[in-house]
C-alpha cells in the first residue's frame, strides 16, 4: 500500500482501511499463535500499513 494512494481517500475510507488493518492483524497474530502463519513478513508489512494510515490521519488533523 502506497502513501500515494492514501491521500487521495477521504478521511472515512481511511478509517475503513484502518478497521479492516486491525482486524487483519489480529488474525494474523491469532494464525501466529497457533503456529499456522507461513508468511512471517505479512506482520510486518501489515503494521506499517496501519502506521501510514495513522500518520495520514494525523497530518489531515483528524487523529482521535
Amino acid at each position: 500500500m502506497k502513501a500515494r494512494d492514501l491521500r487521495e481517500k477521504s478521511v472515512a475510507e481511511l478509517e475503513q482501511e484502518l478497521i479492516a488493518l486491525r482486524k487483519a492483524q489480529f488474525s494474523l497474530r491469532m494464525q501466529q499463535a497457533t503456529q499456522q502463519l507461513t508468511n512471517t513478513a505479512a506482520m510486518r508489512a501489515t503494521r506499517r500499513d496501519i502506521a501510514r494510515i495513522k500518520t495520514l490521519l494525523r497530518e489531515k488533523g483528524v487523529r482521535k
